[in-house]
């Protein structure tokens, strides 16, 4: 009996030891450094234009709000959400979108390509980090579009390809679902209505989840001010921790680096030298100046002080693409005969939405673009309704010789 005891103790035991070692295994045997991604001179370029855009957009928009307000967006996913409509545009509006996406020697289809090798790599790259990026189009029932034009979403994109109805009130609630189960419930009811001249949506959905490299610990967050323009104080969770991070000590600012997993997905805060806002320091911050910055950080030992934060931000981005080159898209005139021919389209607007937490642990990030394609001008159907007396002729078309000519007056009469 005794034997059977210390027998099953024993199985127990290390089946335990087996279990615990398989737990540890997958982890143990991951990079703990950043593992570099190789890019062709296209997708460098695409990057490049990318932060190019990033910081022009992100400026713009920083620009026209508040000082005092929270704001995030997800550049990628703008980007992601342009760069499949550009594949529908033709001619000046294909010109003018190449011009917001600060894309320059690039092609539509060098475009496409790179974003879905890109795509791959950032997936794939940090086992540590949950990343996801899903695409869908959206199509009106009775909307006729070209062919060619989903199978570039799909191929390219991984664009899942669905249909709605604009006699259906509960198309937007499907769409909405399908935003909420791309960003793990994160970005919730995003479209209000849709218009009922809306033939196309064209969505990216983008999640984060990353824990930092060199997590904090709850027991040392502590309530302190945080100063916030106007110089006003508030109570806030401060983490704290000391580390070894990445610093770069500019003029006026300082640039520290924060990594998640190991190390390929990082935050990077700009931290201006006062504390009455960013307002100041923003004109400087271009994707050229930043590339110098990240190039001169060095690692030391910094004693770190951040606030817990939590918050979300949505926002109509007509009026700031516009400014940046691509107004044409939104109007009539505008060419998206890539889409269909059938019918005059533009871009109604193109909505953003984004959400962030960052907490001891790490942090967790969504947003989600939408570009409404809609019908400018539907083709006049001529009302021809004889139901009064009317006259007819018969002729040959080629001599205009009229060989009958009548009136009918009672369509029964014999």
């Amino acid at each position: 009996m005794k034997a059977n005891i210390l027998l099953s103790v024993l199985l127990l035991s290390a089946l335990s030891i087996i279990l615990t070692a398989c737990s540890r295994n997958p982890d143990e045997n991951l990079p703990v450094e950043p593992v570099p991604i190789n890019l062709t001179p296209s997708q460098v370029t695409l990057v490049e234009s990318g932060n190019n855009f990033s910081f022009d957009i992100f400026r713009r928009i920083a620009e026209s709000e508040n000082e005092s307000g929270n704001l995030i967006i997800s550049p990628l996913s703008i980007s992601y959400a342009l760069s499949m409509t550009l594949n529908g545009a033709a001619g000046a509006t294909r010109d003018s979108i190449l011009k917001a996406l600060r894309v320059n020697g690039i092609t539509p289809d060098e475009i496409n390509n790179s974003y879905k090798i890109l795509t791959d790599a950032l997936l794939s790259v940090d086992k540590r980090v949950l990343i996801s990026i899903s695409n869908s189009v959206w199509t009106e029932n009775d909307f006729q579009v070209k062919k060619a034009f989903i199978d570039i979403l799909t191929g390219f994109y991984n664009a899942e390809s669905k249909q709605f109805d604009i006699e259906d009130p509960k198309a937007s609630e499907m769409i909405n679902q399908w935003i909420e189960d791309n960003t793990n419930g994160l970005i919730k009811d995003m479209i209000d209505k849709i218009d009922p001249a809306t033939a196309m949506l064209l969505i990216n959905a983008i999640y984060f989840k990353g824990k930092w490299k060199s997590q904090f610990d709850p027991d040392e967050t502590v309530t302190e001010s945080f100063y916030k323009p106007g110089n006003i104080a508030v109570e806030v969770p401060m983490m704290k921790q000391k580390a070894k991070f990445k610093v770069y000590d500019g003029t006026d600012f300082v640039l520290a680096e924060f990594p998640y997993g190991q190390g390929n997905f990082v935050m990077d805060i700009i931290l201006p030298d006062t504390q009455y806002g960013t307002g100041d320091i923003l004109p400087s911050i271009t994707a050229t100046a930043f590339s110098g910055w990240i190039a001169q950080m060095h690692e030391t030992e910094v004693e770190l002080s951040l606030p817990r934060f939590k918050y979300d931000y949505k926002k109509k981005l007509k009026d700031v693409l516009s400014g940046m080159g691509m107004g044409n898209a939104f109007r009539d005139g505008a060419d998206f005969t890539n889409i269909s021919e059938s019918f005059p389209l533009a871009i109604k607007d193109v909505t953003h939405q984004a959400f962030i937490e960052t907490n001891e642990e790490g942090t967790e990030a969504a947003a989600a673009t939408v570009v409404e394609i809609v019908v400018t001008s539907m083709p006049l159907t001529f009302v021809f309704k004889a139901d009064h007396p009317f006259l007819y002729l018969i002729r040959e078309t080629s001599t205009n010789s009229i060989i009958f000519m009548g009136k009918v007056a009672d369509p029964l009469a014999e």
